[in-house]
């Protein structure tokens, strides 16, 4: 296995932060008003992040076009800012488009290298051919994690066809290791994420599968009014998701069946990872999209239980399997465990289902006012927008059939994106942000996937959407100062990407504000793996306890705010 330290500014901040410090780039921060009305800026144009997303249209509505794509955001070269990974579609027969790429925009996925550091402004440069990583293919989503634990993170991209792991040499390339590595998936794959499920040492690799469609069977459906559409999942057989063990030395060993993963086929579109249970074991909870979502609860002996209906996660409140497509899992009314939400179609709602800490949950949707003006929801993620300290949440919205009211249009399929802001104790209610009209979160477009961290590291969470038969966003936050804390955690006995851990920003006189290290969640998408605390207008901090993924747990101390920290393993001292 490779071995490779990591880049001098990482090493720095790992030291210093070990000694009580660590200091990346402060910035600014104080007292600002609550939540602005249009706190997002659609920078995408100004940063040159030029993509636009082909559908693979024929005229013949196969399923596949509308379901796509994702983006992964990643640090590839190690130069401590952001790059991204935007997934393209392609014709599945073949065939000229219908739909064309702007004539400026080469084929396959792109992979834009982010200039912020060393060049000091936000800025886009497309490397995809010098990286070797533009895959051609009707593409879906993308994960990203260091499978090989040598510093750099990887990727692993899904589609309808076969799958690509590209391995991360180092030294701004990639190769394609997929045969070698035994990762191939050649049905219709959507999401996946790299999880150390088996507490290891190294990120083993979920995939989720969809649904078994062929384009020699494609159906003929249409839409609610009779006109021609694409068809529901209910049209084809659901298959079952993958898991692949990482047997180290860059080899896998699929061990679907073994671990009880493949008992179950479904229609899978989201998925994520996260101990559930708070047994110390990343369990697994799978999005079905039109049936019962699975929740495969980790035994720690290397199997898994389907135990979606127990735990009440299967169904809505009223028995409903519903359209389960995004889903992202946070801890959005701090009590220490981890709550779900999930993004279904307009005709239903949304779903907020909130966690006992034994892994148990009910339908909180009504309660917490995340009921009202539901969309057809995708890309999602709990995240802190305006740095108060509580999760607000974001959703991605574009609808997968026809929109009556577009009806003539050439794509009628858009809709406006949400943000909800979540206004704490004691009651943690959701309130909708509403937008000027002609802002970036008003516009209309057919979201799909979107990812979630900080771009431009000045200490708030941007967002990248990716849209089927559009351009992809960057919406650039520009919420009020607040103060914040950006944590990166680098393993030494368990992976090295600290992938699973639990972090707590520790505060006298305050419940500790608890979020895990991760990249899953959404839809199709991989997240920054920083961890990210807003403070709101205190920027006291007694200390970051970390719980590390085998177990151990230590607190670092000397900490301050508006700074990124990075934290490794054993340089902190036991915390009971």
């Amino acid at each position: 296995m490779r071995s490779r330290a990591f880049s001098a500014a990482l090493l720095a901040l790992a030291a210093a932060a070990c000694k009580g410090g660590g200091d990346a780039r402060p910035s600014p921060a104080g007292a600002g008003p609550p939540a602005a009305a249009a706190p997002f800026h659609d920078a995408t144009a100004e940063t040159g992040l030029d993509f636009h997303h082909f559908t693979g249209a024929t005229g013949q509505l196969y399923m596949p076009e509308i379901m796509g794509s994702g983006v992964g955001l990643l640090d590839y070269d190690a130069d401590g800012d952001l790059d991204v990974y935007l997934v393209q579609g392609d014709r599945l027969d073949g065939g000229a488009p219908v739909f064309p790429l702007p004539p400026a925009q080469r084929p396959g996925s792109r992979l834009f290298r982010n200039e912020l550091i060393p060049g000091g402004a936000l800025r886009f440069t497309d490397v995809t051919e010098a990286a070797g990583v533009g895959h051609r293919g009707a593409g879906m989503g993308v994960a990203t994690g260091d499978y090989d634990n040598d510093g750099d993170p990887d990727l692993y991209v899904t589609g309808f066809g076969p799958n690509v792991l590209y391995r991360n040499e180092g030294n701004g390339t990639f190769v394609d290791v997929t045969r070698a590595a035994g990762v191939n998936d050649t049905r219709w794959s959507t999401s996946a994420a790299f999880v150390d499920y088996d507490r290891d040492g190294d990120l083993d690799l979920v995939n989720v599968n969809y649904v078994d469609f062929r384009v020699a069977a494609n159906r003929k459906c249409t839409s609610p009014a009779g006109q021609p559409d694409y068809c529901t999942p209910q049209a084809y057989a659901p298959t079952p998701a993958s898991l692949f063990r990482n047997d180290g030395g860059g080899r896998f060993t699929d061990v679907s069946k073994a671990s009880g993963i493949a008992s179950r086929p479904g229609p899978g579109l989201g998925v994520v990872c996260a101990d559930l249970d708070g047994n110390g074991w990343i369990d697994i909870f799978v999005a079905n999209d039109g049936a019962a979502n699975h929740l495969w609860m980790n035994r720690g002996d290397g199997t898994f239980t389907e135990d979606g209906l127990m735990s009440g996660t299967a169904y809505s409140a009223d028995g409903r399997a519903e359209a389960g497509m995004g889903i992202t899992a946070g801890d959005f009314d701090s009590d220490g465990d981890e709550d779900l939400f999930i993004t279904h179609l307009l005709n239903e709602t949304n779903r907020l289902y909130v966690n006992d800490g034994r892994g148990l949950f009910h339908d909180a949707t009504a309660l917490f006012a995340l009921d009202r003006n539901a969309r057809t929801g995708f890309g999602t993620g709990w995240l802190d927008y305006d740095n108060d300290g509580q999760l607000d949440l974001f959703v991605t919205n574009g609808a997968v059939q026809m929109v009556e009211a577009l009806h003539g249009q050439r794509y009628p399929y858009q809709q406006p994106k949400q943000l909800f802001r979540n206004a704490g104790p004691p009651r943690f209610a959701f309130t909708e942000v509403v937008p000027p009209p002609g802002t970036a979160l008003a516009l209309p477009e057919v979201g799909r996937g979107s990812a979630f961290g900080d771009l431009d590291n000045d200490g708030d969470v941007d967002i990248v959407e990716s849209n089927n038969n559009g351009p992809a966003r960057l919406l650039r936050n520009e919420s009020p100062r607040r103060h914040w804390l950006l944590v990166a955690l680098a393993g030494t006995s368990v992976n090295r990407a600290a992938f699973g851990a639990r972090v707590a920003v520790l505060r006298r006189g305050g419940a500790a504000l608890w979020r895990r290290v991760h990249t899953d969640g959404s839809y199709l998408s991989a997240n920054d793996p920083r961890v990210h605390f807003g403070l709101g207008d205190d920027a006291t901090i007694e200390g970051v306890g970390v719980v590390w993924p085998n177990g151990r747990r230590e607190r670092f101390t000397g900490l301050a705010a508006d700074r990124l920290v990075a934290l490794r393993e054993g340089g902190g001292t036991p915390w009971p």
